[in-house]
């Protein structure tokens, strides 16, 4: 094999392919690049994010090249801050200011991400992050503000087009791979890398004997790198459903299949904290407790050890019984709230005299709060049982 991957990685502006509306002579972000580039100014703060395979590294790589600059590598998924310390230091007081890309920047923790700040506003390097997740949802607001924001979207057919035939230009075939080209573009899912490494396969195989699509899709079909994209939603849609259905064995798995992946662990704890809310409630109150500690802990802590705290919490959710019923009757009364809304009763409203205070007549007085129709109806499962019981003894004292 030839790591085509690797030897087809672009070099420059004009090899790189794909993200033209981010690169054309009048679009925004080359308009950013040229202006810092030929005019020496600092590069601003930016965060590309996209699919997988898209360029956003090798962008980022481009950069420093025409640049000049240091480039400093570092990947979030192994992020320790006293190693970027160490290499930050000599350049703390020096007139060389360096390039700090991080990779997966959407694995960062909170406090790893709030580290960055103070160097982000200093001026004295240029920040780079890439991430495969949307940033309005795993980045803080903070880290936000002080960059640009940039969205790579998956490589086109025709872009990838382009690229087979410079690698076979360079790499020639032995036998006509005419119906694996067509194969490829027609079934490629936009990630550039994955292309080219099955791409790499195909000519290896055909060095050797002629290669038949049923080959390649045998070996696709063992290959993390080409996946609908859909497949992100999908396992994390297969989890909330397997917790809602109380299977934990199918959660786990599910879960496990994520975390493979490289799923962000705080994106599956906050469908969690949803899901607590949502289909378990006041069924099992705690279960929303869990969930938010679980959510808190996994964006201090991360992977590896992150998994075992999402997977303590996915089975005890997936235990938990479940109830639907304050996610109904929100749900109902923000239907009649829609258009029109009633207004508050006169007793009700601050400083009324004819308001009771429940308090002077044991905890309850019976009185008119509100003359609309019924919202909650307990289903009468784990805690809610109690809490129909408690709030039919509350009403039921003053007969």
């Amino acid at each position: 094999m030839q790591n085509i991957a690797l030897d087809f990685r672009p070099k420059t502006l004009s090899d790189f392919i794909g993200q033209k509306h981010l690169l054309d002579s009048n679009a925004p972000l080359r308009i950013i690049l040229d202006k810092s580039i030929q005019e020496g100014s600092i590069l601003p703060n930016l965060i590309f994010f996209g699919p997988p395979g898209s360029g956003k590294t090798s962008l980022a790589y481009i950069i420093a090249s025409m640049s000049n600059r240091v480039f400093l590598n570092f990947n979030a998924t192994n992020f320790k801050l006293d190693e970027l310390k160490k290499e930050l230091q000599p350049y703390q007081h020096s007139l060389i200011k360096p390039i700090l890309f991080v990779d997966e920047v959407h694995r960062l923790n909170i406090t790893q991400q709030e580290f960055l700040l103070p160097f982000l506003e200093s001026a004295k390097l240029s920040f780079i992050g890439a991430s495969t997740e949307n940033p309005f949802f795993t980045l803080s607001p903070a880290l936000r503000s002080r960059t640009f924001l940039f969205e790579f979207k998956a490589i086109c057919s025709q872009d990838l087009e382009c690229l087979y035939n410079r690698v076979v230009d360079k790499y020639p075939p032995k036998h006509d791979l005419s119906h694996i080209k067509e194969w490829l573009l027609l079934n490629h899912s936009g990630d550039c890398r994955a292309f080219l490494n099955l791409l790499d396969i195909a000519l290896d195989i055909d060095s050797k004997q002629e290669v038949s699509i049923s080959m390649i899709e045998s070996i696709m079909q063992n290959s993390q790198g080409v996946k609908s994209k859909d497949t992100h939603y999908d396992y994390i849609s297969a989890l909330i459903k397997s917790i809602r259905g109380s299977d934990e064995n199918a959660a786990i798995y599910y879960l496990a299949c994520l975390i493979q992946a490289g799923e962000n662990p705080e994106f599956i704890a906050r469908r969690l904290v949803i899901l607590a809310s949502e289909d378990i409630g006041n069924a099992n109150p705690n279960a929303l407790n869990l969930s938010v500690s679980t959510m808190n802990a996994v964006s201090k802590i991360g992977y590896p050890e992150a998994r075992i705290i999402l997977s303590q919490c996915v089975v005890y959710l997936a235990c938990s019984p479940k109830s639907n019923t304050s996610y109904l009757a929100i749900n109902e009364a923000l239907s009649d709230t829609k258009f029109s809304i009633e207004p508050v009763l006169d007793h009700l409203k601050p400083n009324s005299i004819r308001y009771k205070y429940p308090h002077d007549f044991g905890g309850f007085v019976k009185q008119i709060y509100h003359k609309g129709k019924q919202y909650v109806f307990f289903k009468n499962i784990g805690f809610e049982k109690t809490l129909q019981e408690w709030i039919a003894k509350i009403k039921n004292k003053i007969n």
